[in-house]
């Protein structure tokens, strides 16, 4: 696991760590069966496509990929070696939305920034699981090993950028460093926003990021024993080559672009692949996105996270997304057709 993509599953995960239905369908539709396709910009969805094409290492993906650097005419490259194919099970599909934080930082501690960003001790590595969220944060036992990336002002922010993996880090100095996913300690995660539910705090129509930053932090001392319900602790690495203008890196070990790269679960959807959007809900969107990350929370055919773009405007809309809607996956066309006579009786 590349990074921590675990944004709303504090409402989602009891559902999301259900097993999935046996049972798929798989159905090859027609480019005008897909709702909108005319008026998408098919050149956007193009470049970001070649940006992790050129890791697929399967030969009919290579192909396509290396016909794609010739900068073909998009609109008419997909329509000419893909086919839309639907891929479904029992479940509904559901989108929900992931973003980029950002935090405020120090590379020494004081009275305000209290609070390290750790990357992982060999120990972590090596005991699987080691140590809880508690016990990392309150026995001392990280003192001293010069594990500290930064220390930053908000606990509560810093909870939730375990939450993404990614973001990054302003610094008082006025520079900003980039971190992502280093590893984690090996326990579960606990969905937080599950026990606010359980609890009888909150119902779950209610509970969203921001809903549980603001009760932790008007509830201190509760809000603290409810992080550590969590027992999953993620460290990090420091990104030193990823630019300022870049986005963070995703499960390719690229770099993602706002509202063209989706999560998905790669049992069903192959990293790197096209796969159409159609989301209802508030906003309704039909938009061509590239598989290009993966989060645990991810699991079924139907099932993808948008990425909206980093800091707190990208959160919030991140974090108001729980549409239903389809999503379709663009494949090869001899990759199509044999996925289809692989499932035919």
């Amino acid at each position: 696991m590349t990074r921590a993509l675990w944004l709303l599953i504090w409402v989602w995960l009891p559902v999301a760590a259900m097993s999935e239905p046996d049972e798929l369908n798989h159905q090859i539709l027609s480019f005008k069966d897909l709702e909108g396709w005319a008026e998408d910009d098919h050149a956007a969805a193009l470049d970001v496509f070649l940006n992790t094409c050129p890791d697929l290492n399967d030969p009919d993906w290579g192909a396509l990929c290396a016909l794609a650097q010739q900068r073909p005419e998009a609109k008419p490259f997909f329509e000419l070696f893909f086919r839309p194919v639907l891929i479904e099970n029992e479940k509904p599909a559901l989108f929900t939305g992931y973003f980029e934080p950002e935090l405020q930082g120090a590379l020494q501690p004081d009275a305000r920034y209290r609070y390290p960003i750790y990357r992982e001790p060999q120990a972590s590595k090596i005991n699987d699981p080691w140590l809880t969220r508690r016990e990392i944060e309150t026995s001392g036992v990280m003192q001293g090993r010069r594990l500290e990336i930064a220390w930053v002002d908000d606990p509560v922010e810093l909870f939730f950028l375990q939450i993404q993996g990614s973001g990054r880090i302003n610094l008082s100095n006025g520079q900003t460093i980039r971190v992502g996913y280093g590893g984690a300690n090996g326990h579960e995660y606990r969905s937080i926003g599950v026990e606010l539910v359980r609890r009888g705090i909150y119902q779950v129509h209610q509970v969203s990021a921001e809903v549980i930053k603001n009760w932790v932090r008007r509830n201190p001392v509760e809000g603290q024993e409810l992080l550590y319900h969590n027992p999953s602790y993620v460290f990090f690495r420091k990104l030193n080559k990823l630019s300022a203008s870049a986005g963070p890196l995703g499960a390719m070990n690229r770099s993602v672009t706002p509202m063209r790269t989706i999560a998905v679960d790669p049992a069903y959807v192959p990293l790197g692949a096209p796969v159409w959007i159609e989301k209802e809900g508030a906003g309704p969107l039909r938009r061509l996105m590239i598989a290009q990350d993966t989060g645990s929370a991810i699991k079924g055919p139907q099932r993808a996270d948008i990425f909206f773009g980093t800091g707190d405007t990208a959160g919030r809309a991140a974090g108001k997304l729980k549409d239903p809607g389809r999503m379709v996956v663009l494949l090869p066309i001899q990759r199509a057709f044999a996925m289809l006579s692989e499932i035919t009786p």
